[in-house]
């Protein structure tokens, strides 16, 4: 076996766990969605009974009912979202998937300030968390808007700089972007919004560019 073939066997498991749990924490989510939509403020032993999760599971994933019931609620952004994607172009060109990052940055910005008071809460309970790499990550909905905005280029740049890219993108967007322009540098709303974006844009065009670069060598 080759040392590709080596290597993508065994990437092949993390990403299924990585898949796995994405899975189980949006089933925990979408659960406790539907359980708010009926009026109730449920624990997460209700939400982890109710999606057929066990409850440690459930815990690792959401420590408090606060952090749930907050994340839940920002989950109800995802339609937002994938219907501003979905209005974007496909992406079969260079101008295309620079609009289809500049409408992911827009209305990603955007929805940040709408419910600006709800993501700092989100950051407050989550950012003291131990990270030792095995516990699930917050943060899923922002990578998947971010992996459904430039999927287009994965085959073009490269898969290490497509991971590259990704990364470099949720840097810029979303509630730590918006906290540090807004609290840090000062700005309006506005003003954070146009800074996230000429700030995706610039990486998009790096990447771009040097993924040209590399190909001509």
């Amino acid at each position: 076996m080759s040392i590709a073939a080596r290597t993508k066997a065994v990437d092949k498991p993390a990403t299924d766990r990585r898949q796995q749990t994405r899975r189980t924490r949006r089933l925990l989510l979408t659960t406790a969605a539907t359980l708010i939509a009926e009026g109730k403020a449920p624990s997460v032993s209700a939400v982890a009974d109710a999606a057929d999760v066990s409850r440690r599971t459930a815990y690792r994933y959401f420590p408090t009912q606060e952090q749930l019931l907050v994340e839940a609620t920002l989950e109800g952004l995802r339609p937002v979202m994938e219907s501003a994607l979905e209005g974007a172009p496909a992406g079969r060109t260079e101008a295309d998937i620079e609009a289809r990052v500049d409408a992911l940055a827009r209305n990603m910005q955007r929805l940040a300030v709408e419910h600006e008071a709800l993501l700092r809460t989100m950051v407050r309970l989550t950012v003291s968390r131990p990270r030792d790499g095995q516990g699930p990550p917050r943060g899923g909905r922002r990578l998947e808007w971010i992996d459904d905005a430039v999927r287009p280029l994965r085959r073009r740049i490269g898969p290490a700089r497509y991971t590259r890219l990704v990364s470099a993108l949720a840097v810029c967007l979303g509630i730590e972007a918006l906290i540090v322009l807004r609290d840090l540098c000062g700005l309006s709303p506005a003003q954070a919004e146009e800074i996230s974006r000429w700030t995706a844009r610039a990486l998009l065009k790096d990447s771009l560019a040097d993924a040209g670069h590399r190909g001509r060598r």
